[in-house]
């Protein structure tokens, strides 16, 4: 059977790096396969769930590079979730539960106290006809919980260690005690489906093979693994994967905004930098830009990515950027600037390639070569300039003009170094900084050296 992964992201706000990452491992560990990829909406939350958040996801993942087999939307799919939540209600598996919010808290509190785990105590299994009637009357609605697995036969009420087993991809032997943890909450109270049935469902009925996804999800494997077996499906391989974080160890939220893929488009940044980063920080790989996908599959090791959380810094997509468009040929350079309506040529992009921090760079050394420029002459150095205006050399410039006129000009004024060559720059150029200008002032041209030196 080939490898069937799946990305499958809340339309309920932008996504952001911290998300990219499963979505690029999982992306690449199919490539690498030869497997199919499944984009999938968890957009059950109809309330926060928008169509416009789930196109930006869409929009994202293909500028990254990321092709989807196909894409399914969970919101199409109640049917099999009710029918799986019909099963499990009939064999006893799903009870009703009806405790407020408060009420389970107080009952935590008081099993911490007693030195007992907070776990749930099955109380809905309990109740008297006469105690479902009441709840109701006081308007209250049943929330369902899965029975776990964790118990002797026929008695539900003493828990028992049961470790769950599995070969984590990524993180090796992992094994999780059913008994430690309460039965889930499948269904809320007011009928929604909470994120885990509807994904085992899914996850059962579109052949997934492996759920790469974050370490966070470690503990709910577990019951998860329980829910496969009680609906008689195939369960899937599980890897957990660290986390990115800030530098400072703080956690991205799709809320805040946080190093959203559409800012980092916006700014510029290459999708290769972005997806390199995303997926080599945290790893034993060293973080470098790969050149594109099926590269960056080749460097992907499941076994190289650290147990500990992936900090990383955002200041390398800009760094891993400009790495990537200094080491880009005119021809690749041409069709991306093309592609933005940016202006691009031979010998303008090789004279100011290594000074375009992004692609979007370009256009700014087109305005310094044939835009109009505000020249900076600092008060000291006007007399300074009148005289390198007499000296500039003829029509037209090539590339040994720059060192005549300031082979010229600094023996007529004695000035040497940085006092030479930078009021020169900053009259030329209205920068002080840039490429050389040995390259660069044949594109400026002898005329409009000439009305900046004025």
């Amino acid at each position: 059977m080939s490898v069937t992964v799946r990305f499958a992201p809340s339309p309920t706000g932008r996504i952001h790096i911290g998300n990219v990452r499963p979505a690029l491992f999982n992306y690449l560990f199919a490539q690498k396969q030869g497997g199919n990829y499944v984009l999938r909406f968890d957009d059950t939350d109809k309330a926060r769930s928008t169509k416009e958040f789930a196109d930006s996801i869409e929009q994202d993942l293909a500028w990254l590079g990321i092709k989807p087999n196909r894409i399914e939307r969970q919101s199409e799919r109640f049917a099999l979730y009710d029918a799986a939540a019909d099963k499990l209600k009939a064999e006893g598996l799903l009870y009703a539960c009806y405790e407020t919010a408060d009420e389970l808290e107080r009952r935590r509190n008081r099993a911490r106290a007693l030195g007992k785990p907070p776990v749930y105590d099955r109380a809905g299994l309990k109740y008297t006809e006469e105690q479902i009637a009441k709840f109701k009357e006081e308007g209250r609605t049943a929330h369902w919980r899965f029975k776990l697995p964790n118990h002797p036969e026929g008695d539900p009420f003493t828990f028992q260690r049961t470790e769950v087993h599995w070969d984590d991809v990524i993180r090796g032997k992992q094994t999780v005690d059913l008994a430690s943890m309460s039965d889930p909450v499948l269904i809320r109270g007011d009928g929604s489906y909470l994120y885990t049935l509807p994904s085992i469902v899914d996850d059962a009925d579109m052949g997934i093979t492996h759920v790469i996804r974050g370490e966070d999800h470690v503990a709910n494997t577990g019951v998860q693994i329980a829910i496969f077996e009680a609906l008689g499906s195939k369960v899937p391989e599980f890897g957990h994967h660290n986390l990115l974080t800030t530098i400072d160890g703080e956690g991205l939220s799709k809320r805040s905004g946080a190093l959203s893929i559409a800012s980092l488009r916006e700014a510029g940044y290459e999708p290769m930098a972005v997806n390199s980063l995303a997926v080599l920080t945290g790893t034993s790989h060293a973080v470098e830009p790969a050149k594109d996908m099926q590269a960056l599959a080749e460097m992907l090791d499941f076994g190289g990515i650290s147990k500990s959380a992936a900090k990383f810094d955002p200041a390398e997509v800009g760094q891993l950027t400009a790495k990537i468009v200094h080491g880009l040929s005119f021809e690749e350079a041409k069709e991306r600037a093309d592609a933005l309506g940016l202006p691009i040529e031979p010998l303008l992009w090789a004279a100011v390639q290594e000074n375009c921090n992004t692609l979007a760079d370009i256009a700014v050394w087109e305005q310094v070569v044939r835009g109009n420029v505000t020249p900076l002459v600092g008060e000291d150095d006007k007399e300074f300039i009148e005289t390198a205006k007499g000296l500039l050399p003829a029509a037209p410039f090539d590339e040994t003009s720059w060192g005549t006129w300031t082979k010229a000009v600094k023996e007529a004024t004695g000035r040497k170094g940085k006092g030479l060559f930078m009021p020169l720059r900053k009259a030329v150029t209205g920068l002080d900084h840039g490429p050389d200008l040995k390259k660069l002032l044949p594109l400026i041209g002898h005329q409009n050296t000439l009305d900046r030196l004025s």
